[in-house]
């Protein structure tokens, strides 16, 4: 009845190689675009099974509000929230994580030395 796969998936996250396409003109919307759907999807997802927890508590008489309210989590299931979290967020900021390790990777020693020439003479 309950499908524990989700327990297996790897919390690898595997970048994909090549340049992206762009959207939007300014910079960073596509990048804020991307988190926004992220979002979107993790509060549909959260939403169809808070609908489903409600109606198999009503089908059994049970009073799930008063039950969360009541609820005192242990050291356990702090630790496997907070990895879930952590795997929310590192899919949340994938592209900003992604283009900060490209930035980082382009970046140069002559660079480096031109932006430094460049600020002291402006």
């Amino acid at each position: 009845m309950f499908d524990d796969t989700a327990d297996e998936r790897p919390h690898v996250i595997k970048d994909a190689k090549g340049k992206r396409p762009q959207f939007y003109k300014p910079d960073g919307v596509d990048q804020l675009m991307s988190m926004v759907m992220v979002l979107a999807n993790e509060m549909s997802v959260m939403r169809d099974r808070m609908d489903a927890q409600e109606r198999v508590a009503k089908l059994n008489g049970l009073d799930l509000a008063a039950g969360i309210e009541k609820l005192e989590l242990d050291e356990a299931a702090l630790k496997e929230r907070e990895t879930w979290r952590q795997d929310f967020l590192d899919r949340l900021f994938y592209l900003a994580r992604k283009e900060a390790t490209e930035a980082a990777n382009a970046e140069t020693r002559e660079g480096f030395r031109e932006t430094i020439e460049d600020i002291a003479v402006n």
